[in-house]
């Protein structure tokens, strides 16, 4: 069988950084290639080269036979070349059918003269598109209502309306639940029976299996190697490719954790006008890590964005450390010590316009600030040194502190993140997937902060869609479902089946 891709001795140079080093990859018609690696490992740098963003500073691209030299995005949509990357392109501002034909929208003539858009056509062809990745709602619908889930579905259904002949998927399951998450392995397993190749990245080993042909590892800009996927032994040896060591303890010893009776946060029967969050009561004692299990849709980050104060409750109390705290904006609960991990680090996490130091300094200038934030002085001396201290605790990967946020791996751009609310001594941190998209090996150095912070006494709550981590890293879980805490597990008694026997 003839490869549909074949990318040749690729090399990619950027500033002071080899991205790639000598990479070759390929592509047969009805497979899935997985292609793994830490953050970093150059993987979404060598699909931007496929799909025409970036130049390769060497190497040749074979397209069904015909070489190049580099390619356009022009040139790879119309080689039938689909990207889904992780962070999402959808326009928010569009509706559902105008994001899948945008670029691309048909006409009619109206009164036989005048062109316009084809709305019927686009509202009915989305519909089929909608249907087959199973999003129930209208093509009308204007995606910045959907959640991110939503979204992650409406990227796929657009790949879909372009007739892909190659689909890159990044991370494509980072926010969906278990049903779209087998409903999406549905879709792959049609689209390899029409012979649809498929570039398939992933950090979720359990996928890797499900739904892969062959896997390619790469580290550090180079190949570590490519196996068929029945070829490869334990989860631990595709981990010791990546991560070039063997990872012991993948999560934290239990024996790490030290939970005292003392309440350093208490929430009191909180309520939102929706309902979303309804009448949620509970405790977070010091040293404990304390999880949020349930599934999607089920409140838990509308609770959260409720303590944070980037929403308001209907009715209900915030305790922390004995005193009553009123929380009125997000920047109330930087003065008052809260910090938050959102679950779209690039949407809400971090200004990726600005550089790490800036990331880093940010909020500390806004708890020594007043009036809102509206009054105070920086001192880029002062915020330069703050930046340097913190990214150096967080062990963040960059060149300087002077490096633009935007250009670090998935990983580092987290610690950069945590880095921000430790530099501003926040008391209470909260963790919404604070893993998602992020390599094995920085998932364990995640890890390994939350405890060590807890231990430091610092308030540490976890939100994660994943519960072998949540099973792992918890020191107690709540489970929630339908905006109400279901019931409240401990480390010992909590086990997968109970978790969403709870959560259903």
């Amino acid at each position: 069988m003839d490869k549909i891709i074949e990318m040749k001795n690729i090399q990619k140079l950027f500033p002071s950084v080899v991205a790639l080093d000598n990479i070759t990859f390929d592509l047969y018609p009805g497979e899935v290639h997985v292609l793994i690696g830490e953050n970093g490992a150059g993987k979404s740098t060598l699909m931007k080269i496929l799909s025409g963003v970036y130049t390769p500073t060497q190497g040749t691209i074979v397209i069904n036979g015909k070489e190049y030299s580099k390619l356009t995005p022009k040139e790879s949509m119309e080689h039938g070349i689909s990207v889904i990357f992780q962070e999402l392109s959808v326009i928010d501002e569009l509706s559902i059918a105008e994001n899948l034909f945008v670029g691309k929208l048909p006409t009619t003539r109206a009164l036989g003269v005048l062109p316009m858009v084809d709305h019927k056509y686009i509202n009915q062809r989305a519909q089929e598109l909608l249907d087959q990745v199973g999003l129930r709602v209208k093509p009308t619908t204007m995606v910045e209502n959907l959640s991110i889930s939503q979204k992650q579905l409406v990227e796929i259904a657009k790949a879909l309306a372009s007739n892909a002949k190659v689909l890159i998927m990044d991370e494509p399951t980072s926010s969906l639940n278990l049903e779209e998450v087998n409903n999406l392995f549905t879709i792959i397993r049609a689209l390899k029976k029409s012979g649809v190749g498929i570039v398939y990245i992933s950090h979720k080993m359990r996928e890797l299996r499900e739904i892969g042909d062959r896997i390619t590892v790469l580290k550090d800009g180079k190949t570590v190697g490519t196996k068929k996927i029945e070829d490869v032994g334990s989860d631990e040896e595709i981990v010791s490719m990546m991560v070039g060591r063997e990872l012991k303890n993948s999560y934290f010893n239990r024996e790490m954790s030290h939970v005292t009776d003392q309440v350093i946060f208490e929430a009191r029967h909180i309520v939102r006008a929706d309902k979303k969050v309804d009448d949620v009561s509970f405790q977070l004692h010091q040293g404990e890590i304390l999880g949020f299990a349930g599934l999607v849709g089920a409140g838990r980050t509308e609770l959260m964005n409720v303590i944070y104060g980037s929403e308001q409750p209907a009715s209900g109390e915030i305790w922390m450390d004995g005193k009553k705290l009123v929380i009125k904006s997000p920047y109330h609960s930087i003065k008052n010590g809260i910090g938050m991990i959102t679950e779209n680090r690039r949407q809400t996490g971090f200004m990726d316009n600005f550089e790490i130091w800036r990331n880093i300094a940010i909020a500390r200038s806004l708890k020594e600030s007043k009036l809102n934030g509206t009054w105070g002085l920086t001192s880029r001396r002062k915020e330069l040194t703050l930046a340097r201290e913190f990214s150096k605790k967080m062990r963040v990967k960059c060149t300087s502190v002077e490096q633009m946020v935007a250009n670090l791996s998935g990983g580092n751009q987290q610690k950069v993140i945590i880095g921000k609310w430790l530099a501003a001594d926040a008391r209470l941190l909260i963790f919404d997937e604070p893993t998602r998209g992020i390599d094995v090996g920085a998932k364990n150095e995640i890890y390994q902060i939350m405890r060590d912070l807890a231990n430091q006494g610092k308030g540490i709550i976890m939100v994660s869609s994943e519960l072998p981590e949540l099973l792992s890293v918890c020191d107690r879980i709540v489970v929630f479902g339908g905006g109400k805490i279901r019931t409240i597990l401990s480390a010992e008694e909590a086990t997968e089946e109970k978790i969403m026997l709870a959560a259903t």
